[in-house]
């Protein structure tokens, strides 16, 4: 309970907090604190940087056992991507939780004036549109709830991520369920704040329950509310009524997870025998028994969650009663589900993530082991752009800037994004390409280059020699999203005189393969349902 306290103070504070703010974030103590984000640390769910805590893209994996395991993202996402790029405005999908919703899908236009919402924020049910559509199907108890809750904390306190704008939108609300209960659709007219207008629509199950909301989201600017309902109400039915043909040709959920390796009993086990006290196991345990749901699309036994994690019955019965306790688990009888309350552990900061981010403390890292820089780079047309850099304190150093370009015909990070290339789009970008000489040993030839790159394709690293500046050498790998597609490179440059090539492929290389497995595992984890910007 106070390990989950800890991640909810540092979820609503965006991330990140110092040791003594979480202390006081939390009411607990700083032994206590600090044994905490040790052990969140070794389990990767926060990093520790002296003094500072910050969620890690790990954590995300229990947030992505929720919605792998109400599979509402990966049936209908694709659906609603379709529908934002049709519509040309922002779409999302919202389930309820509680008096409030949160967000389990969205697919956002870029724009200068952008609508996006955090996945997994949590909003009260009067102040959107999707609230007012759930709340159309509230009994006594859930009415009572809502009221407790309006009457507990009036002016929104306990939606940090909303902003505030005291008792407003309880004044008609009742009112505006009642209109939805009878059109089936809600709008959202700036309830949230000026300027933003949603309209929603339910998308049902094979039983006819109102399994989440679907919304397009606008400004006034381009839609008074009126007349976005009155405009796209009708093709945000169809879309509705498409995703409801969908869920019900979906195969049955299934009932249970395979067995599955006791890898997370094991490494709370090993952590506990290095770090002794400091390491506290029932945490850790806790929270392996989130992500024992991930993969399953129907409730879980006590059994089940012991055979997937690797933890006796016991200690599987202590933590999901726990969970249970705190909301994040219901249960009905001897079947667990997962609720939307998860997604409140570090979800909506970590889900607007960049790939930069996530790369940058890998880069400093390496960069810390053997005291040479490292870079991350993306391929626009034919140049490498830098997005992220680990310098290192030399006093010959590799001076570049995030930002930097240069040619990538020329460089080991052009290179292995040009590498993995579909032949036409690389001979696209070869023929407007201009191979001029850079330094002593620059490949000019297009012939030549094309068979370095062939090399490169087979190998999986780039090794480039004096050929962007005199002096200067660089080793790069690549960088590989879910699907296995090359969306950047990273590298470790260093002055020639510093290794041997031998050294630079028998020390550095191996160094800088790991560290490139550590950013994909991370970019994948942070990818499976959240959208990571990689530029």
């Amino acid at each position: 309970m106070r390990g989950i306290a800890v991640l909810r103070g540092l979820t609503d504070a965006d991330g990140t907090l110092s040791l003594s703010e979480l202390e006081r974030a939390t009411g607990l103590a700083r032994s206590t604190v600090d044994r905490i984000t040790s052990t969140l640390a070794r389990t990767g769910y926060v990093r520790l940087e002296g003094r500072t805590v910050t969620l890690a893209p790990r954590l995300m994996e229990l947030g992505n056992a929720y919605l792998s395991s109400i599979r509402l993202p990966g049936l209908l996402g694709g659906a609603v991507d379709a529908l934002a790029g049709e519509l040309d405005e922002s779409v999302s999908l919202a389930v309820p939780d509680g008096t409030g919703i949160r967000f389990v899908h969205q697919a956002t236009r870029r724009r200068a004036m952008s609508l996006s919402f955090r996945i997994g924020d949590l909003l009260p049910a009067e102040r959107t549109a999707p609230g007012t559509l759930f709340a159309a199907g509230w009994d006594e108890r859930e009415w009572a709830a809502w009221h407790a809750r309006r009457a507990a904390d009036p002016d929104g306190t306990g939606y940090p991520s909303l902003p505030r704008r005291p008792g407003h939108g309880d004044d008609t609300f009742e009112e505006r369920v009642s209109r939805a209960r009878a059109t089936a659709h809600a709008l959202d007219d700036q309830l949230i704040e000026p300027g933003l207008v949603a309209l929603s629509v339910p998308v049902r199950g094979p039983d006819g329950a109102t399994l989440c909301a679907l919304s397009v989201v606008s400004h006034t600017s381009r839609h008074s509310a009126k007349a976005l309902g009155e405009r796209l109400l009708p093709r945000l039915r169809r879309a509705a009524s498409a995703m409801e043909d969908r869920l019900r040709g979906t195969p049955p959920a299934r009932p249970a997870l395979p067995p599955g390796t006791g890898a997370p009993a094991t490494l709370a086990a090993a952590s506990k025998q290095e770090l002794g006290r400091e390491f506290i196991e029932s945490l850790a345990r806790g929270l392996s028994a989130v992500t024992a749901f991930d993969g399953a699309t129907a409730p879980l036994t006590l059994s089940d969650v012991a055979r997937s994690t690797g933890l006796s019955r016991a200690s599987a019965r202590r933590a999901l009663i726990t969970l249970e306790h705190l909301g994040y688990v219901t249960a009905e009888g001897r079947e667990h589900r997962l609720t939307p309350r998860v997604l409140a552990l570090g979800y909506p900061p970590l889900s607007r993530t960049t790939l930069a981010r996530i790369a940058e403390p890998h880069l400093a890292a390496l960069a810390g082991r053997i005291q040479d820089s490292a870079s991350l780079a993306v391929l626009v047309e034919d140049s490498v752009q830098y997005i992220a850099r680990a310098a290192t304190h030399r006093i010959m150093n590799v001076n570049i800037t995030v930002g930097t370009r240069f040619p990538a015909y020329a460089t080991s990070l052009g290179r292995v994004l040009l590498a993995d290339l579909a032949p036409a789009r690389l001979n696209t970008v070869l023929a407007h390409a201009e191979l001029r000489p850079l330094a002593p040993h620059t490949l000019t030839h297009r012939n030549a280059l094309e068979a370095v790159l062939d090399r490169v394709r087979a190998e999986g690293h780039a090794l480039v020699d004096e050929e962007l500046e005199a002096g200067l050498r660089s080793l790069a790998v690549p960088v590989r999203d879910r699907a296995g597609t090359v969306v950047a490179a990273i590298n470790v440059a260093m002055h020639s005189s510093s290794r041997t090539v031998e050294e630079c492929l028998g020390q550095v290389l191996p160094r800088l393969r790991r560290t490139a497995g550590d950013i994909e595992a991370d970019l994948h984890t942070a990818a499976r349902f959240a959208g990571v910007a990689v530029a």
